[in-house]
């Protein structure tokens, strides 16, 4: 290609004082030592075909997520399914069911193994060939290489090698981990967001080698070569050693020139880079872990009743082969008539032992029906028609992006239903990165009329409280009343007033302030014009954006470091100080003023920029305005600010700090701005020392402008502050609020520095004012320890250790405690031995943001509250740096309407927006749960009542083997006349609605407390199962035994009462499962009544077939069963006494100790609802979890707040009363 470089009208590397200035070359005693283990990688850049033998052979750019390649399937799925205990239990009796001892046939024993386990593994198969395909999107992505000859063509990502060098355009994914070479400006300067790394959506500045910015352009990559050797692939996103050799010199380098996989290029229109990490080995996938295979609790607890059952199974096993024994050695000898021993010797009077050992062995295959085969391909088909509604549900369907959530596996769906804690990325997820303009304050004055989001939800909540009737009248009621007139006055007026003034004003995104006192140019009559004046310059001037002109409208938009910065711009725009070009040295600004109609364009010439950092929490600009004053302007936090104020410059603090109370308690981010004038002389002398310490090499550089830049921001005038509202996702706040309301923990990890996820923590509400906030940080000493690690351990155990402490001494009811930690604390917080002392600290929290943390952090994070908690825990993100925490979490949710699909490709549900996971969670989850619980207790009650008349009737037959059911009762019982109801129950029911559901969050805490699928309720239902074997066998054999119950005098053979038997059974199990189910369709009734008429569909067809000869059941039904009215009557008694206890249970617990679903069902039947408004609301608001977060927890602390002033002010009044 021809040489196409954009050479920049400025240098930007000017901008950046302390994080992207180029010091002059480096000596050879600055290069880092690259040797020793971890730091044997070596890169012959432009030359990969040197890669190709090892030791410098290095892995491909191929990436995988999957859990099963063609090799590994079949071992890794077989052993996933025979983790399952039944299935290695039926494995066992298949195995067995090949020799004599079997009671029934291989066939019949094989084949419903190899159904269910087939079907299982296709479904496996399925899912992760869904990975495969987006891992295949990803691999087969398009990139510019050089071949040779200075010529560049396309190649798929998979095919990069470490060396090539590629070219990247604008607004393009880095295909791997690159050393930037040059870039289209002419220092070497690229702007790179890295959201899918670490959260941020800020741009970071990358710089080249100046020895390489000559490399241009395609043509001068024709004879270039170099080589690299630097650090082994590692996880660590933030730092990087290397040397790079070129033109026999050697240069170090550091991050700041390694451009990360899966970040994205941006305002820069292309790169050159040389490939260093390719696939797993670069930073990203580094950071990810392995897709692991996840099982619920619930499954887990399945395979603990599996084994209580196959406990039983051997018991009652080894009590028939010890019948069997006494059998065989005293009473067969008398039995002649039997011809034993048999050819096989099953049968041998001589050795009763090893017969006994025998019949073991057919009573396990036998009593097998204790263990139910289906219940595991009956939960598959459950699971992957519960996803199948989720897929389907529209009200979680994006229209934006035009997607439906996904559940990407549904072994999980169950797990929905028990989540304790969720943890939460931040960028993405929670936010949309757009910051609003909304109030402000200067000189001491208020400005702006709308309200945020917190201030009208809890003016209006109050306006309700205070229309509400009073049910007993007391002498707190009029007190009640006037507050809530009082707060109505305060409050309702600026809510009208902030929804009046903004209904025929168009909208303006990041500037939401309505004031007719500082818009079209009103301010200039204001006292304080000169104050405005400075505020609206600040806005305009002290920034690092760069303005870009939309050609269609003219309107300038602004490329910035951070949302709130756009948000400045644009509100000075919309004041009438339009920032439009910047160059090397100026800044040029369109002001309204003196007069607003017409604009005068005044340059600033910039002297120097001392940026943002977390550490500094401010920057400032220094500038020469057209007069030739020199100004400096700074903004930042104003606990910063204010300690910098000069004596006379705080005439309006007291005001402004009042303000930003306020504004916190609004739930918006503030900052505080301040100027000072100064002179020439004392600026030079002291740009003179700066500049010099600037271009300096040395470990105390960074020290040194530090204080200099300290020395400089000293003594400024208070200016006023600003106040911007975070556009959240929509529907974050309530979303979050229903997941408080419904008892679940919300933690925060993220990328971000600590100040935006404390902001971001307010506008969500995890924060609130008031909530007092434990910040474990290292602080550092002047002395320098021995050991510096062991002294910051030593220091973060102290504030761990403190902590805990003042939260077991608290004893305020509204008290609130969060923990904010960050990156580099939380690496020393997470090590073995101080890990559960954070752990217990964070759990006594009501709220946890992690901040600066890498991906790896934030799955050992996820580990830590999974194992340490033993509780259910659940991961939501969007970008790469998510994928370890998914993958670790029990549950991970990726969010798929952003940019980036690795979180996705990682997930175990996919939605496309954070607000959906209240749906998910709230409705399917708490659904599933009670579904897949109750389906569960349900198969194992059906099984036990039905198996354990097996047993009863062998001790009746002399401990024979012999079954008293037809074999094709038996193979139907599970396959056809009981599974369809069942799979009806974990499909269709709801014990109650979607909107109560969500009406009524309290609800969802019956998952995590296992409610309805503890011990107690599972020993419950196997006792049912027991009681109803135990009448259906016995009424039975009272009822046909010994007598006649034919018209011609005919007694029941052992087929008749079978069939009896069998026909009791289908009527009781069908009708507990009807009892059992809240929600009734006509699907549900067709299946539960069709399975009862199918039996005797089926008894009509086969006892008239051929095939009933051979085992005596011919017209068994129409001749033998059907005309005798004693069969009816003990099929109604048979069926009635087995359901009698629970439905006496049931009457009982909800007339005496209802469940919360009973009293909404009761309710919602008695349409109490709908004719008792206030007594629904009233159970609404019973109907969820204390909690110290989320926006209903805001709102009360502010009404609290309120109801205290205007309590005070109605004290206040008393007083002035009684001394009239």
């Amino acid at each position: 290609m021809a040489r196409g470089r954009i050479r920049a009208g400025f240098l930007r590397s000017s901008f950046y004082t302390f994080g992207c200035y180029r010091p002059r070359a480096a000596e050879d005693d600055t290069l880092h030592d690259i040797h020793g283990h971890g730091y044997s990688r070596i890169v012959y850049c432009n030359q990969p075909c040197l890669h190709v033998e090892k030791p410098v052979r290095y892995c491909s750019n191929y990436i995988s997520t999957t859990k099963y390649n063609i090799a590994t399937f079949l071992p890794k799925a077989i052993f996933e399914q025979f983790r399952r205990v039944a299935n290695l239990y039926f494995l066992l009796t298949a195995v067995l069911s090949l020799t004599p001892i079997s009671p029934f046939s291989a066939f019949s024993m094989i084949a419903p193994l190899v159904f269910v386990v087939g079907l299982s593994m296709a479904k496996e198969a399925l899912e992760d060939w869904r990975r495969f395909i987006q891992d295949l999107k990803v691999n087969l992505r398009k990139a510019l290489v050089h071949k040779k000859d200075g010529v560049f063509a396309v190649k798929s990502w998979m095919k990069l090698r470490v060396g090539d060098v590629v070219k990247v355009e604008k607004d393009n994914f880095f295909p791997a981990d690159l050393l930037l070479l040059s870039s289209s400006y002419e220092d070497g300067i690229c702007y790179v967001e890295t959201m899918n790394l670490d959260g941020e959506t800020n741009l970071k500045v990358k710089r080249a080698l100046e020895t390489t910015l000559s490399l241009d352009h395609d043509l001068s990559f024709r004879e270039f070569s170099a080589t690299l050797k630097c650090e082994d692939p590692n996880p660590n996103l933030y730092s990087f050693v290397g040397n790079f050799e070129y033109d026999h010199q050697i240069y170090p380098l550091d991050p700041s020139q390694i451009l990360l996989r899966d970040s994205k290029l941006r305002n820069t229109g292309y790169i050159y880079g040389v490939v260093i990490f390719t696939g797993h080995d670069s930073k990203v996938m580094q950071n990810a872990t392995k897709s692991p295979s996840k099982r619920s609790k619930i499954e887990k607890q399945m395979d603990r009743i599996i084994y209580f059952l196959f406990s039983l199974l051997v018991f009652i096993s080894f009590l028939s082969s010890l019948g069997f024994i006494g059998k065989t050695k005293y009473d067969l000898p008398k039995w002649w008539y039997l011809r034993v021993p048999d050819k096989d010797g099953l049968y041998d009077t001589g050795m009763p032992l090893i017969s006994g050992f025998y019949h073991l062995i057919t009573a396990l295959i036998l009593y097998g029906y204790l263990i139910p085969i289906s219940l595991y391909v009956s939960i598959e088909v459950v699971k992957v028609l519960q996803a199948l509604f989720m897929n389907h549900d529209m009200h979680m369907y994006d229209e934006e992006h035009e997607t439906t959530a996904q559940a990407r596996t549904s072994n999980l769906n169950e797990e929905l239903g028990q989540v304790d804690t969720i943890l939460s990325d931040k960028t993405g997820t929670l936010t949309c990165n757009q910051m609003d303009f909304l109030k402000c304050s200067i000189a001491g004055t208020l400005y702006g009329m709308r309200s945020s989001d917190v201030e009208l939800a809890a003016a209006e909540q109050l306006a309700m409280e205070g229309n509400q009737p009073s049910e007993v009248s007391s002498p707190y009621s009029c007190q009640r009343s006037e507050v809530g007139c009082g707060v109505s006055e305060i409050e309702l007026e600026s809510v009208v007033a902030s929804k009046d003034v903004g209904e025929h004003r168009h909208a303006i995104k990041g500037f939401s302030f309505e004031d007719a006192r500082l818009m079209n140019g009103n301010w200039f009559a204001d006292p304080n014009a000169d104050m405005i004046l400075l505020f609206f310059r600040i806005l305009a001037i002290c920034h690092t954006a760069i303005p870009e002109q939309n050609e269609e409208t003219g309107i300038f938009c602004y490329e910035a470091e951070s949302p709130d910065e756009g948000a400045f711009l644009v509100a000075a725009r919309e004041f009438g100080f339009e920032f439009w070009r910047r160059t090397q040295s100026s800044i040029y600004v369109r002001e309204r003023y003196p007069f607003f109609h017409e604009p005068t364009e005044r340059e600033y010439k910039v002297l120097t920029l001392l940026d943002f950092t977390s550490k500094r929490k401010r920057m400032s600009v220094i500038v020469r305005n057209e007069d030739g004053k020199i100004l400096v302007f700074c903004k930042g936090a104003d606990s910063v600010i204010f300690d910098r104020l000069a004596k006379n410059g705080k005439k309006y603090l007291d005001e402004t700090t009042k303000h930003l109370t306020d504004y916190g308690e609004a739930g918006l981010r503030t900052l505080a701005l301040a100027y000072k004038e100064i002179d020439e002389a004392k600026y030079f002398a002291w740009s003179e020392e700066f500049m010099k310490a600037k271009t300096s090499i040395g470990g105390d550089r960074e020290a040194t402008l530090e204080r200099l830049a300290d020395i400089m921001e000293r003594d400024f005038t208070l200016v006023g502050a600003t106040a911007v509202e975070d556009k959240l996702q929509a529907g974050v706040p309530e979303c979050i609020d229903k997941l408080a309301q419904a008892g679940l923990k919300i933690w925060v990890l993220t990328g971000d520095k600590m100040e935006t996820a404390i902001n971001i923590g307010y506008a969500c509400s995890l924060l609130r004012h008031g909530m007092r906030q434990i910040c474990i940080t290292i602080t550092e000493s002047d002395a320098i320890p021995q050991d510096p690690k062991k002294a910051a351990k030593e220091q973060i155990l102290n504030q761990i250790t403190n902590a805990t402490q003042m939260i077991k001494l608290e004893k305020d009811p509204h008290a609130a405690f969060a923990l904010i930690i960050d990156g580099k604390t939380l690496a020393l917080a997470l090590e073995n031995d101080m890990k559960h002392q954070f752990l217990d600290l964070a759990v006594g929290c009501a709220s946890v943001i992690c901040c600066r943390v890498s991906p790896k952090q934030k799955a050992l994070v996820t580990r830590l509250v999974k194992e340490g908690t033993g509780k259910t825990t659940l991961a939501v993100g969007d970008g790469a740096n998510d994928v370890g925490m998914i993958q670790e979490a029990d549950i991970g949710v990726g969010i798929s309407g952003c940019e980036g699909m690795q979180a996705v490709m990682a997930s175990d549900f996919a939605i496309a927006q954070f607000r959906f996971l209240e749906r998910l969670l709230v409705v399917h989850g708490h659904w599933c749960y009670k579904r897949i619980a109750q389906m569960i207790c349900y198969f194992f009650y059906k099984n036990i009542a039905f198996g354990l008349t097996i047993f009863y009737f062998e001790t009746f037959a002399g401990f024979s083997g012999q079954s008293i059911y037809v074999d094709w009762y038996m193979l139907l019982f599970n396959v056809v006349l009981t599974s369809l109801p069942v799979i009806s129950l974990g499909v269709f029911e709801q014990d109650v609605d979607s909107e109560v559901c969500l009406q009524f969050p309290a609800l969802y805490q019956q998952g995590p407390k296992n409610l309805f699928f503890g011990w107690l309720r599972i020993f419950g239902w196997i006792g049912n199962g027991f009681y109803t074997s135990l009448v259906v066998f016995f009424l039975n054999i009272i009822i046909f035994y010994d007598q006649a119950f034919r018209a011609n005098g005919q007694t029941a053979d052992m087929t008749t009462v079978g069939t009896a038997m069998f026909t009791c059974i289908i009527w009781a199990v069908n009708c507990q499962i009807a009892l059992t189910m809240s929600h009734f369709t006509w699907i549900q009734h067709i299946l539960i009544w069709g399975s009862v008429g199918f039996w005797y569909l089926f008894l009509l067809i086969y006892c008239n077939s051929t095939y009933s000869l051979g085992v005596g059941a011919f017209q068994v039904l129409t001749e033998i069963l059907g005309p005798a009215p004693i069969f009816w009557s003990t099929t109604l008694v048979v069926t009635v006494a087995c359901n009698l206890p629970y439905i006496t249970h049931i009457s009982f617990q909800r007339s005496f100790n209802p469940m919360d679903h009973h009293i909404i069902q009761e309710i919602k039947y008695y349409k109490q609802d709908v004719i008792d408004r206030q007594m629904w609301r009233n159970e609404r608001s019973k109907a969820r979890e204390r909690t110290n977060i989320g926006f209903t927890a805001r709102v009360e602390a502010k009404i609290r707040q309120l109801k205290g002033r205007l309590n005070g002010k109605s004290s206040f009044s008393s007083s002035e009363t009684v001394r009239r």
